[in-house]
Formats: structure tokens, sequence, C-alpha cells
């Protein structure tokens, strides 16, 4: 059964999340851990492929963005994926940042969902807990 991981940040500021993002998705690639960044917000997975370019200087985080034609069921080599598509079946860790669940989601190990106090963030990350948590996925909560 997915483990899902709730990330919660105090504040809202859209680029301390980012910058968390980028951090659990460094720790996966760490760990040899393929991870898919899900959205339904590509402007947003814009803005995290740049970070993750430059989020901390002694960094290489592999990745790529996908527009949701290019994804496949093959394995990839990048380590990292972002895209607002369905992933193939090599991902380990999802991070989603999506408004809704993915129906996707079972299919990996981890699900990690980072959520601050912007209202729209809060709100759509309490109900996606609801989901999880009505389902009886195991959850866990870290407040950042």
């Amino acid at each position: 059964m997915t483990r899902v991981d709730f990330y919660v940040l105090s504040d809202d500021d859209a680029m301390n999340r980012c910058m968390l993002i980028c951090k659990l998705a460094e720790k996966a690639f760490r760990h040899d851990k393929p991870v898919f960044i899900h959205s339904d917000d590509v402007s947003l997975l814009q803005q995290l492929d740049e970070q993750l370019w430059q989020f901390r200087r002694d960094s290489f985080v592999p990745h790529r963005l996908l527009d949701a034609s290019e994804l496949t069921n093959q394995v990839d080599i990048d380590p990292v994926q972002l895209s607002c598509g369905e992933p193939g079946n090599d991902r380990r860790v999802l991070i989603n940042l999506a408004s809704q669940v993915p129906t996707f989601f079972s299919r990996f190990e981890r699900t990690l969902e980072v959520v601050n106090q912007a209202k729209n963030v809060r709100d759509s990350g309490r109900d996606r807990y609801r989901f999880y948590q009505q389902r009886g996925y195991p959850l866990h909560h870290h407040k950042m």
C-alpha cells in the first residue's frame, strides 16, 4: 500500500514550497528512487524545472520537464520527471502538487504532498488528506 507523507509549511511563501519540493526530489534521487513530480499547473512545473538547476550550488538533480504527450510506459533515464500527464510504471516516488489526488497515485511506493498556508493550497491539501484517510492509506504528517 502506498505510504502518504504530508509536508506542511507554516507560511504561504510559494518559493519556500518550491525549495522544499526540490529538497525532497534531491533526497529521493540520492536514494535511487525515481521521482515523478505531478501538477495541473504547467507554470509551477516550469518554475520547479528552473529551481532544480539552481536551488543549491553543490547539488545536481538530473530531471526533465515532459509534455503529457511525451510520457510512455518505457523506463526513462531521467531520475526526476515533471509533468501534468500520467507517468510510466518506472517511478517509485510521486510528489503531488495537483489540486486533486491523481488516479495513478497508488502505483507508487510513496506519495508526497507539499502543502503551505496559501488558502487554495491548504484547502485542497485538506481535501486530499481526507481522501487518503477515508481509504485507509498510511498517513505521515511532517510540520516544517
